[in-house]
């Protein structure tokens, strides 16, 4: 269940804790023609960053250049939370960073961490517009329910906006 008092108090924490949970979100480059893609997410806290591995020969990496206006869509595993990123996106091949990350798991997808087809992308936020919900069903219907007698909006989430300096 999302915390709505940490989405109002600390939205920043919330959203990186809540990228950390997921297995994947959708990633895309703005004013593109190309649809949003499924990307596993590797969170830099420190450095306010989100890295991605992905293959040099994608639609996406191709069409990257030296870098152009990025979004990031993540959904809570639970459905209770929604957060949409914006930021920059370049191709970054940090060893270092590559081998911070580096799993079983994106080691399925490429021919080791020198795979001449493998690279890392570097994405930096700027912003994003964040929405917690309440995901138990019965605070929920009794919010719905309270509304429709007494006329007012539920309360039933939180929209925020974070800012990256």
């Amino acid at each position: 269940m999302s915390d709505l008092e940490l989405a109002k108090s600390n939205p920043k924490k919330q959203l990186f804790d809540q990228i950390e949970k997921v297995s994947a979100g959708m990633l895309g480059l703005e004013d593109s023609p190309q649809h949003f893609q499924p990307m596993a997410p590797q969170v830099d806290r420190v450095g306010n960053r989100i890295w991605f591995f992905s293959k040099k020969s994608s639609d996406l990496v191709k069409s990257l250049g030296g870098g152009r206006k990025a979004h990031f869509v993540v959904v809570g595993s639970g459905h209770d939370y929604h957060a949409c990123i914006g930021g920059t996106l370049q191709e970054n091949r940090d060893p270092d960073k590559i081998k911070e990350y580096w799993s079983s798991i994106v080691a399925a997808w490429f021919d080791g961490k020198d795979d001449p087809d493998m690279t890392l992308l570097e994405f930096t936020p700027n912003n994003a517009a964040v929405w917690a919900s309440l995901a138990n069903p019965v605070v929920f219907a009794w919010e719905i329910a309270k509304a429709n007698v007494t006329g007012n909006e539920p309360d039933a989430g939180v929209k925020t906006e974070v800012q990256f300096a």
